[in-house]
C-alpha cells in the first residue's frame, strides 16, 4: 500500500495549527488570500510585518526543506501556459469569494462559519468541474 497519504496528513495537521496559532496570537483568520491582498492593496498597512513575515515563511519553507526531500513529484503538468492562467484563475475566484481555502475550509470550517462551509462547498465543486473539463474533455492537463 502506498504511504504518500502520510504527507497530505501531516500538512494538514500542520495547516491546522498554523490557523489556530494564528488566531490565538493575532485574533484574526488565517486566510493567505487576504493576508497577501492585504499587502497588495495597502488595506492592512498596520499589519504589514505581520503578513510579511507569514508570506516569507511560506515562501521559505519549501525552499528550506528541498534539500531533505530532493525531487517532488507533484504531478502538475509541465505547460506554464496552463499553470499560470491556472493560479490566475485561482486569485480571481479567492477574492469573488472573498477567501480561499486556508480562511474559508480550515478556519471557517473548523468555527462552523456558514460562509466559511458554503464557500468550501462552491470552489470544491468548481475545483472538481473544472479539473473535469480541461483533463477529460479538452485533454490540456
Amino acid at each position: 500500500m502506498e504511504q504518500d497519504w502520510i504527507w497530505g496528513l501531516i500538512g494538514g495537521l500542520l495547516i491546522g495549527t498554523g490557523g489556530a496559532v494564528y488566531l490565538l496570537a493575532n485574533g484574526r483568520i488565517m486566510g493567505a488570500s487576504g493576508i497577501l491582498g492585504g499587502l497588495v492593496d495597502g488595506s492592512e498597512r498596520h499589519h504589514w510585518r505581520e503578513r510579511a513575515a507569514f508570506l516569507v515563511g511560506v515562501l521559505l519553507l519549501p525552499v528550506l526543506l528541498y534539500p531533505l526531500y530532493g525531487t517532488v513529484d507533484t504531478h502538475i503538468t509541465q505547460n506554464w501556459t496552463v499553470i499560470i492562467v491556472a493560479g490566475v484563475l485561482v486569485g480571481v475566484g479567492t477574492r469573488f469569494a472573498n477567501g480561499c481555502t486556508s480562511g474559508h475550509g480550515v478556519c471557517g470550517i473548523s468555527r462552523l462559519s456558514l460562509r466559511g462551509i458554503v464557500s468550501t462547498v462552491f470552489y470544491i465543486l468548481a475545483g472538481g468541474l473544472t479539473v473535469a473539463v480541461f483533463r477529460h474533455l479538452l485533454e490540456w492537463i
